[in-house]
């Protein structure tokens, strides 16, 4: 009979551990789950955009979902820099034909990291050869990734046409675009990153353009 009963209490044991033991893995492989799902992935978004006249300009602002992968960081890190394109095309509509170019800019960013200040270096230009180092373009410097991330986020009342240009009675479409610029690579990391999303974020928006800009 005790040899009855301890066998019985043995069992039961081997049971109870081999639920918990089942319990603790689900519970590791969770945590698991949970951290990769929260992990940084690479995105490029557009969260809002708007046109505006600001005296005799007709202005655009945008707010971008902008993460880099961790390729892209890892890059940063051992000296590369990084190159990114937005571009704005004011298309007036023409019924008759394609619809015409009224006006064209474009805003190259370079970013690179420093390693003998441990700061980043971000390079504002209209030019893309400027934005490599020269005469026209506007420098600032961050502590963090995250800091130079934020500054090229957000675009503040970046002038993209004259509203004398714009004729009230056309009508007219906005084509903006922003890109990472991977031809400012060096060659074997243009080879590589040509296969690879972290390497390839780019978006397109198209909008209509209110006719009160240019009155």
């Amino acid at each position: 009979m005790m040899g009855f009963i301890t066998h019985c209490c043995k069992s039961v044991l081997q049971s109870w551990a081999a639920k918990v033991h089942a319990w603790f893995g689900l519970g590791v492989l969770c945590a698991l789950l949970s951290f990769n799902v929260g992990a940084q992935t690479p995105a490029l978004e557009l969260a809002e955009l708007y046109v505006d006249r600001l005296d005799s300009s007709v202005v655009l602002s945008a707010n971008l979902k902008l993460e880099l992968g961790a390729s892209v960081e890892e890059a940063l890190l051992k000296g590369v820099a990084v190159h990114f394109v937005a571009e704005a095309v004011v298309l007036r509509d023409r019924w008759y034909w394609t619809d015409k170019r009224m006006a064209s800019v474009a805003r190259y960013y370079r970013l690179a990291y420093q390693p003998l200040t441990r700061r980043w270096r971000l390079t504002l230009s209209a030019d893309s050869t400027a934005a490599n180092g020269g005469a026209g373009n506007l420098s600032q410097q961050f502590e963090s990734l995250t800091e130079a991330l934020v500054a090229i986020r957000r675009i503040s009342n970046w002038k993209i046409a004259e509203a004398s240009d714009m004729d009230p009675d056309a009508k007219y479409t906005l084509n903006f675009q922003f890109r990472m610029d991977n031809s400012q690579l060096p060659r074997p990391f243009q080879i590589t990153a040509g296969g690879q999303n972290e390497w390839n974020l780019a978006l397109n928006r198209t909008v209509r353009l209110s006719s009160d800009l240019s009155r």
